[in-house]
């Protein structure tokens, strides 16, 4: 045992613990337990959830992280049904950089994750959503331009992507950017890639495969025919709008080019879907321009806005969605979300 002799402090009197050392634990007749925050009083006891929910809402990024949070909880509670029939959709929009690739393979991995069967046609020259869902696009490889061109079966040109097990892509390569021009002087060229979806329908059920929930065409920044062709294959036009005012503008002269395809060439085709991408709440243009679409569309528009985010960027690099790039993203939660409030809304 050590000696708790005083201690001189040099002024005359005695300093540390009562004038001593502090009692020794060894010397204890009571073996002495730390608290670790186990006791609580009777006012605590059984709330402590709730305080530590009220504690972090104190900070806005606690605020977040519990809004996040709840919003996966409900998430795990979805269970997305089948539709009664094929749901096609062109996602378009004449502008470029407003996540129109980012929203086609997102959805879609996220739609095929939760048992669904879906295709996404690559329908862009650049070939992002090949890139973005796993999927080769060189030149050697069979793609959208030759079911356009050469009708060329989708069956033979359809690769499976690692993205999901019932998900499966029709890559673009850069001979798609030729097409435009060769489909000019083609017959029924608008009408070339339904009649290929159609064929590709029947295939598989003859084949004893089951029949595709959801079709994605990914459509290049443009009207041409190309776009064209989407419009005619499609039931449902999906559009990305970029929370700037940009955005807004060539909104009127895509729907005006809607109009006419349904009068003359698709009278199914509707817009069931407006998503607001990019969008940064710190701003008031990103608010205002979401309200303003939200007056103008209010059936149209979903709940779920896509945020601006780093992650849904660098997610193609790696030749991933974000879905699989960082499951924990704010991103992919939004688009999870995006996907499931498609999936419970009925065709138009």
């Amino acid at each position: 045992m050590r000696s708790q002799m005083p201690i001189d402090d040099g002024a005359g009197g005695p300093r540390g613990f009562d004038a001593e050392f502090p009692p020794d634990p060894l010397d204890q007749p009571v073996k002495v337990v730390p608290d670790r925050g186990t006791r609580v009083s009777r006012e605590t006891n059984g709330q402590l959830p709730n305080m530590t929910t009220t504690m972090a809402e104190d900070t806005p990024l606690g605020r977040k992280l519990v809004e996040e949070t709840r919003r996966r909880a409900r998430l795990k509670k979805v269970q997305l049904e089948k539709p009664a029939a094929t749901r096609i959709f062109t996602i378009s929009n004449q502008k470029g950089g407003v996540g129109k690739t980012s929203t086609s393979v997102n959805i879609a991995v996220a739609l095929a994750r939760q048992g669904q069967n879906v295709l996404v046609i690559d329908n862009d020259p650049q070939g992002n959503a090949s890139t973005a869902l796993g999927v080769e696009h060189h030149s050697e490889v069979d793609s959208t331009y030759d079911v356009l061109i050469d009708e060329m079966p989708i069956a033979d040109a359809v690769k499976p992507s690692a993205e999901a097990d019932n998900l499966w892509v029709v890559p673009a390569t850069i001979d798609l950017a030729g097409a435009e021009i060769e489909l000019v002087s083609m017959v029924a060229r608008e009408h070339r890639l339904r009649r290929a979806l159609e064929a590709y329908a029947k295939q598989r059920e003859a084949d004893g495969l089951e029949r595709l929930d959801y079709v994605f065409i990914d459509c290049p920044p443009s009207l041409g025919l190309l776009t064209l062709n989407a419009f005619v294959a499609a039931t449902e036009v999906l559009i990305p709008i970029q929370c700037e005012y940009y955005a807004l503008e060539g909104l009127s002269q895509l729907l005006k080019n809607i109009e006419m395809i349904q009068k003359h060439l698709n009278p199914e085709l509707s817009v069931s879907t407006i998503l607001l991408t990019m969008y940064d709440g710190r701003t008031n243009l990103a608010s205002q321009v979401a309200e303003e679409v939200r007056n103008h569309f209010p059936a149209e528009v979903l709940e779920t806005m896509i945020p601006r985010s780093v992650r849904i960027s660098e997610a193609p690099s790696y030749q991933q969605s974000v879905i699989s790039y960082d499951p924990s993203s704010t991103g992919a939660l939004s688009y999870l979300e995006a996907a499931a409030e498609i999936a419970q809304r009925p065709p138009r």
